[in-house]
């Protein structure tokens, strides 16, 4: 071997090394500002899960709330509402899938698998038309129900049963179910 092959560092090689360092902890300082201000901010965060009070809400009865910037519906449904969705034949319907965010995705579109809870008793829908985005009338007393006893959107005229299928109309899906799931009896979470 010679000389040249087993050189010793010398003063200069240590000082490219400590200012490579050097540089590269103020290429990152510099950095993470600008990596972090891509993140979202709290209140972006605080919208992406809210917790509604539903211990007020009587049978029958509906309340829409504001999520993600979108309405929705939240309804406890009488007896009648349920066996209503229960009876129909889910081969009849125009779209069989539930669009249930919190089953998988080939889930079937019965009432069971539209439901929040095991009584079937609670509906929580995304309350905009899936046909081009208008909101459906039926959360208040006195809207027009549609030809199924559930949800209608009077723009271009789906109608949607009382399970948020579609039934009629242009609309091509079911309403979506979004994420959600009891923090106890008298509260939902939602996301």
């Amino acid at each position: 071997m010679s000389k040249k092959d087993t050189k010793e560092p010398s003063r200069r090689d240590f000082i490219f090394l400590a200012t490579g360092a050097f540089a590269a902890a103020g290429a990152a300082s510099v950095a993470w500002p600008i990596v972090d201000q891509m993140n979202p901010d709290a209140t972006a965060l605080a919208l992406s899960k809210i917790e509604v009070d539903i211990s007020q809400i009587e049978r029958g009865q509906s309340i829409t709330v504001k999520w993600r910037g979108k309405p929705v519906f939240i309804r406890r449904r009488t007896d009648e509402e349920i066996q209503m969705a229960s009876r129909v034949d889910v081969n009849s319907l125009p779209d069989g899938n539930a669009r249930n965010n919190n089953l998988t995705a080939d889930s079937s579109a019965t009432d069971e698998n539209r439901a929040l809870d095991d009584n079937k008793e609670w509906l929580v829908m995304v309350g905009v038309c899936t046909h081009l985005g208008c909101v459906p009338k039926g959360q208040s007393l006195g809207d027009a129900k549609g030809d199924y006893g559930g949800w209608y959107c009077p723009c271009h005229g789906s109608h949607y049963d009382t399970a948020g299928r579609i039934r009629k109309g242009p609309a091509a899906k079911n309403l979506d179910i979004p994420v959600a799931e009891f923090v106890n009896d008298n509260v939902i979470r939602i996301g």
